[in-house]
């Protein structure tokens, strides 16, 4: 078989992208609940290393940094060589490195190992968002698209339990959340590039000759088009308000509002498992209305107003109840059509490259949150002031995203 012929579109069946979807939405479980085993348990390796709450930040920091700054290259390199190929690569490497974060015995060593992890990941979010973009009918493209991230939340929920009752209320040390990760990864990895195909021609544009044109464009002139450049802003706020939550919450949890044990995952799992039934709901309008900015901007305030809650309400009841209306209304719900809405706008031939800058701005959040939530809670001996510093991030992208116009056709 010939390089271009391997790379070239190939027709496939109706049911191909129910394939694609199933095994991208079971990527996502993986890499979300690799990065939320950690966080339940931040207390435990910080008492065993010696660490303040910034340090512990700190592991999440170095792991986002790598992960996002491996996200463009990935994406160019995915684009040249083969999706599937990237991913499997990626996939074995963090698997391995969820493998052995369980041995560190030091915390210089933790953190080392967390980064190689966070480069593994890094081969995921453009290559995989390509290859399903590229399957999924277009009139499906944005629910389609929200199954797929309702792994993450399957991920997030599944990490925060996995290790908060194995280690919180069961007492196993804190390595053994990592060992039972690490196994299931590489197999998936695998089956990326066993089952999937590496370019499909979708029955929509088969006959489309415009569609199948390829434009050359460069990195710079992606960030120069305002649509783009305005989600890439609402990505970064949004994911930074989500990582404040998901790797703070269980220790805000524990130490501010006074939850014990595996009540503590199970508390925190509230906002994905939220996130799933908000995702398909407001995918299914988005795709009936042909319109992602108007549910963006319905959703955004409400992910506001409950992100500032989250912090100050002290009643339990009312807490719970805001968690699950940031989920409803959060990073995880919106995603899908930010995904869809980025899509629509990304030049024909570099959508792998166009999503994965798309994600290297806004993981640019997760690679701050951790850290300056940590600091702030050091410098001001609570974790509300880090909630409350996000609710000013997630304004400042509704307001740069309500300034820009919706592209009116689906590619």
């Amino acid at each position: 078989m010939t390089m271009k012929s391997r790379y070239e579109a190939m027709p496939v069946s109706e049911k191909y992208w129910w394939k694609v979807v199933a095994l991208c939405f079971t990527g996502w479980i993986l890499m979300y609940a690799d990065r939320t085993i950690f966080n339940p348990i931040m207390s435990v390796i910080g008492e065993e290393f010696g660490l303040s709450k910034a340090s512990l930040g700190l592991a999440n920091s170095i792991f986002f940094l790598t992960y996002a700054v491996a996200q463009i290259p990935f994406g160019i390199l995915g684009d040249k060589i083969g999706r599937r190929l990237v991913i499997m690569a990626g996939f074995i490497l963090f698997g391995v490195m969820t493998y052995l974060s369980g041995l560190a015995t030091t915390f210089g060593m933790f953190l080392i190992i967390r980064a190689l992890a966070g480069i593994g990941q890094g081969s995921y979010y453009g290559p995989q968002y390509a290859l399903s973009t590229e399957a999924i009918p277009v009139k499906k493209l944005t629910l389609g698209t929200a199954i797929i991230n309702s792994g993450m939340a399957f991920g997030t929920s599944g990490g925060f339990l996995l290790s908060s009752k194995l280690v919180l209320e069961n007492g196993e040390h804190w390595s053994r959340p990592f060992f039972i990760m690490a196994v299931p990864t590489v197999i998936v990895g695998i089956l990326f590039y066993t089952i999937l195909k590496e370019k499909v021609l979708k029955e929509e544009i088969k006959n489309d000759k415009a569609a199948q044109v390829v434009e050359k464009v460069s990195l710079s002139s992606i960030f120069k088009n305002k649509r783009l450049l305005a989600a890439f802003i609402l990505c970064f706020t949004s994911i930074y308000a989500n990582f404040v939550i998901i790797t703070w919450l269980p220790t805000f949890l524990i130490e501010e509002r006074g939850f014990v044990g595996s009540s503590v995952g199970f508390i925190s799992s509230l906002v994905p498992w939220a996130s799933i039934p908000g995702a398909l709901f407001f995918a299914l309008r988005a795709d009936k209305m042909g319109s992602s900015k108007k549910i963006i901007m319905t959703l955004v305030p409400i992910a506001i107003l409950s992100t500032f809650a989250i912090a100050f309400v002290t009643s339990k009841a009312l807490l719970i109840f805001f968690l699950v209306l940031y989920g409803l209304s959060g990073k995880l719900a919106m995603d899908p059509i930010v995904v869809t809405f980025v899509a629509k706008n990304a030049p024909k031939g570099s959508l792998g490259t166009t999503l994965s800058a798309y994600n290297f701005v806004g993981m640019s959040g997760a690679i701050l949150a951790p850290y300056i939530t940590g600091f702030l809670a050091d410098r001001f001996g609570t974790m509300q002031v880090g909630f409350y510093f996000a609710v000013v991030l997630l304004i400042i992208g509704l307001v740069t995203f309500s300034m820009v116009k919706e592209t009116p056709e689906v590619r």
